[in-house]
């Protein structure tokens, strides 16, 4: 089975309070990972909860074509662990190639100096990456342009808000998605109608069987519920689509 993980946005608010609580909460729901945000910020308060709970954070989110200081990003993600930082947004320049090429370009500079750190680079979407540009989308448009050391973090909920068949996009990227956002809903831009994994309208079967090896990152932009209980849902929900059927692990035993 693939990594499980979960981005630490999704339990920003309980994370402020207390770290080291909320990573316990998600190693005992069984999560084998966790994705820090804002990893400058975050690194001196997760260093020893990470240590104490066995969570490893593979992936982490920072800013890195705005970052004032990209050699302290690379210093922060050294310092938990983290071996791909993933830029987590940027909301302009899809409009033309000029634009892309210009994201395309920061991200593979990014990488050539990520890789003296044995960094990788990668990219997080949301849904305005998906507007036709050039016969086909700006989000797949970037993936021709990115150098082969820059990888896709695709999130499946907001590809599909921005109206791409989920599944397609994912078998036709699935050699440069490393990693996923796993989250379900009904498909709008509202973040508050976000539902867990496997329990809304998202094919997310369809794209994890699309890329079998990427990392599951579960994640909720909003939950007005008990956003723990949620998560142990969809992480639940992810490992029925993972995990071989019972009978089928006692004839291969």
């Amino acid at each position: 089975m693939s990594a499980l993980s979960v981005q630490l946005y999704s339990v920003r608010d309980s994370l402020r309070k207390d770290p080291a609580a909320t990573l316990e909460r998600l190693a005992a729901a069984g999560f084998d990972e966790v994705e820090p945000f804002d990893l400058v910020e975050w690194a001196p308060r997760l260093e020893e909860p990470l240590r104490t709970t066995g969570l490893r954070a593979r992936t982490g989110h920072a800013s890195l074509l705005t970052a004032p200081d990209l050699p302290a990003v690379f210093d922060a993600a050294a310092r938990l662990g983290v071996t791909t930082v993933i830029e987590p947004t940027v909301r302009e320049g899809w409009q033309d190639l000029r634009g892309v090429a210009t994201i395309a370009d920061g991200l593979n500079n990014c990488a050539e100096r990520a890789s003296s750190h044995g960094l990788t680079i990668g990219y997080h979407n949301h849904w305005w990456e998906f507007a036709r540009l050039a016969g086909t989308t700006a989000l797949e448009q970037l993936a021709g342009m990115l150098h082969p050391p820059v990888v896709l973090e695709l999130d499946v909920y907001w590809a599909a808000v921005g109206g791409a068949d989920v599944t397609a996009l994912a078998t036709g990227l699935a050699g440069q998605i490393r990693h996923l956002h796993v989250k379900d809903g009904p498909i709008e831009q509202d973040p508050a109608s976000q539902v867990p994994a496997g329990t809304g309208r998202v094919d997310l079967a369809g794209v994890l069987a699309a890329v079998p090896g990427a990392t599951r990152v579960l994640e909720f932009d909003a939950y007005a519920g008990d956003v723990f209980a949620a998560l142990a849902e969809g992480a639940a929900w992810v490992r029925t689509q993972t995990e071989p059927p019972a009978d089928a692990q006692t004839e291969e035993a």
